[in-house]
C-alpha cells in the first residue's frame, strides 16, 4: 500500500500573510483561496502536497520540517537574509543566524508572526 499526505492544514493569525510568507522564503507557488467560502491560503509545496492555511483566532504554532537540494537550500537562505528573517541552527534558537544544523550538514529553523517553526535541512 502507498500512502501520500495530499494536504495539512496550516494554523496562521492571518491565513494570507502567512502563506505568502512561506511561499516567498521557500520560493514556492501561492495557489488562489480554495475551501469553504475561499477559507484557506493555499501553497503548493509538490505535485502531492500543499500546505492549506486557515486564520484561527489564537492559533498554536506548528512546526513543520522541509528536505531541500543545497541549491534550494541556498536560495532559501538568501531570501531570509534578504529579507531580514531571524534563522538559526537550532529550535530553541531559531535567531542565531547559524546553518549548523545537529541532525544534517546544512539546515536552519525560522519562525511566521503566528510562531509556526519551520525548519529547513539539506544534505549539503
Amino acid at each position: 500500500m502507498t500512502i501520500t499526505l495530499n494536504h495539512t492544514i496550516v494554523p496562521a493569525r492571518d491565513n494570507a500573510a502567512a502563506a505568502d510568507f512561506l511561499a516567498g522564503v521557500l520560493g514556492l507557488r501561492r495557489l488562489p483561496p480554495d475551501g469553504f467560502d475561499g477559507k484557506f491560503a493555499p501553497v503548493e509545496v509538490n505535485d502531492s502536497l500543499t500546505l492549506q492555511f486557515m486564520t484561527v483566532p489564537d492559533a498554536e504554532p506548528h512546526h513543520l520540517a522541509f528536505d531541500v537540494t543545497p541549491e534550494d537550500f541556498d536560495e532559501i537562505l538568501a531570501r531570509l537574509r534578504d529579507g531580514g528573517v531571524p534563522f538559526g541552527s537550532s529550535p530553541l534558537e531559531p535567531d542565531n543566524g547559524r546553518v549548523d544544523h545537529p541532525l544534517c550538514p546544512r539546515g536552519l529553523f525560522f519562525c511566521d508572526e503566528t510562531g509556526n517553526l519551520y525548519e529547513v535541512m539539506s544534505p549539503a
